[in-house]
């Protein structure tokens, strides 16, 4: 059983910049076709200071910062029956390459459903920029099943 004495739960703060050639790759292996996430001269003729980062991209610079074993080994989690249930980002400004984002993840719920049969665990991240200006916030809830 998941233990609710972990709703709160902060991973401290770490600060991460966002890179050219990072951008480019993520856009390229998720298919990204909108020149504005791979094109410098495209995103500034679109009014942008540099290339636009991929929504989901957030994600990917969370988990090089926080790893996910961490917090499974945290919530005493075991893989093999853990699933990636829900992601969510709310976005306030656009975040570019060159930004220094620091994210700042917390635990905000953990939950059962089916008797207990299914666990879920809701860690919410604030991500502010190097200006201390709200980028985005990204919700993640992960579900364990019980055997």
């Amino acid at each position: 059983m998941l233990d609710k004495n972990l709703i709160g739960h902060s991973f401290g703060k770490r600060s991460i910049n966002v890179e050219e050639w990072a951008v480019r790759w993520y856009a390229n292996a998720i298919g990204e076709t909108d020149p504005v996430y791979s094109d410098v001269a495209a995103a500034h003729a679109a009014g942008h200071r540099s290339l636009r980062v991929p929504p989901t991209f957030l994600s990917c610079m969370e988990g090089w910062l926080f790893k996910t074993f961490d917090l499974l080994a945290l919530a005493r989690i075991e893989p093999s029956r853990v699933l990636h249930a829900e992601q969510q980002y709310d976005y306030h400004v656009p975040v570019h390459v060159g930004d220094t984002l620091t994210y700042e993840p917390r635990i905000v719920d953990i939950y059962d459903k089916k008797g207990g049969a299914l666990e879920f665990l809701v860690k919410e991240s604030r991500i502010t920029n190097q200006d201390g200006v709200h980028v985005a916030d990204a919700r993640s809830v992960l579900v364990q099943r019980q055997i």
